[in-house]
């Protein structure tokens, strides 16, 4: 490390910026006494020139004045050189800001340790807000290359399937055939179109919701039963252990969560497997756990299970046959109430999805504010 470069470490500590307020102040003090001495000493001069008097009031006014003026005057030849520094550091700011409106936004401003503690925490908003801003852009390319993606693919098996059609050689078998493919496809990008707008409603702020009171077990119970063609038809075991319980939540988003994870469930279990629901209450809280004997995650795929369109490798994959935005939902209505939601997953000996939420989160939240109020008091 350079001289110049321990130097600017040292100044940007505490100590070094008391030292360098106390250096300042020092500096501007000897200038005052410079300019007001060289006033004293030209003084006598100018008073004999005029014909005043050394002790008459006049004689002191006018060596304020002198004093001032020369003051003003080293502060004139000064001020050049600090505001080219100040200059310089503002036309580095002006450009970052210059990137980030063309939408460049890998971007570093480089700090003056002089203006760190009038203009540091400037730059540093600065900074985080281009790297926010960097993060959605690549997010939002993202976000259009898996979507285009997802769309692409219905879009040319339907063309392709459709040229097929339009063969005269093909018999009737063929002919449903594709025309049943199409359909499958159709309805796949009607899914994907669904959920895109499903999804977001949810992350605006102004999405409805309807919170009301409602039996819980009889709504995973309604689940259960309303997937009962899918879970016979793989001879599945479904166990259900609830007991009476009621929530305040919004009970068709709820629904939805429940639907989504069952289904998960049923469709990554092999034929012959079992699926297990239980819901507990404990301090408020309720938490509903779906575990199945299916084919597992690998552990390292966990943490990307609830981002948009996420999809492993076929072999591997727990959200095959969907869009990868079912999981993404699922999210985001737990959290819209005030919930959590976990996994736990071994690979090849099935996972379990636990969505923990408030019984009433009117109560739960006028207890944190209860809290936070008791912390402050005390």
């Amino acid at each position: 490390m350079t001289f110049r470069e321990r130097y600017a470490a040292f100044k940007a500590t505490k100590i070094g910026r008391v030292l360098k307020f106390i250096t300042g102040m020092a500096t501007i003090l000897l200038l005052i006494l410079a300019s007001w001495s060289l006033s004293y000493l030209i003084n006598p001069y100018v008073m004999n020139w005029v014909g005043w008097k050394q002790d008459s009031y006049w004689a002191f006014l006018v060596l304020c004045v002198m004093g001032l003026l020369f003051f003003v005057a080293v502060l004139a030849i000064i001020f050049p050189f600090v505001r080219v520094k100040h200059v310089k550091f503002y036309q580095s700011i002006l450009d970052a800001l210059k990137k980030i409106s063309r939408g460049e936004f890998d971007i570093r401003i480089p700090m003056n340790e002089d203006f760190r503690d009038e203009y540091g925490s400037l730059v540093d908003g600065i900074q985080q807000m281009a790297d926010s801003l960097g993060e959605m852009e690549q997010m939002r390319q993202e976000f259009i290359s898996n979507v285009s993606h997802e769309i692409q693919s219905p879009l040319t098996s339907i063309r392709g399937f459709a040229r097929a059609l339009q063969s005269e050689e093909l018999i009737e078998e063929e002919r449903l055939n594709y025309l049943q493919i199409i359909e499958m496809e159709t309805m796949r990008l009607s899914k994907l179109s669904e959920n895109l707008l499903k999804l977001t409603s949810l992350e605006s702020e102004h999405h409805p919701m309807e919170m009301k009171r409602y039996r819980l077990d009889q709504q995973l119970r309604n689940i259960a039963l309303i997937s009962e063609p899918q879970w016979l038809e793989k001879r599945i075991e479904l166990d259900l252990n609830v007991d009476k319980m009621e929530i305040t939540a919004d009970e068709e988003m709820l629904s939805q969560v429940w639907m989504n994870l069952v289904h998960n469930a049923i469709k990554f279990t092999p034929e012959g497997g079992a699926i297990h629901i239980e819901a507990r209450m404990s301090n408020g809280t309720v938490e509903v756990c779906i575990t199945d004997s299916g084919i597992g995650i690998d552990e390292e795929h966990i943490p990307h299970l609830f981002e948009r369109f996420f999809k492993a490798d076929v072999s591997r994959n727990r959200t095959i046959a969907g869009n990868g935005l079912g999981l993404s939902i699922v999210q985001k209505i737990v959290q819209l109430h005030s919930g959590d939601i976990q996994v736990s997953s071994r690979k090849g000996e099935g996972s379990t999805f636990c969505v923990k939420l408030p019984l009433d989160p009117n109560v739960a939240e006028s207890s944190i504010l209860e809290a936070g109020s008791a912390g402050l008091r005390k």
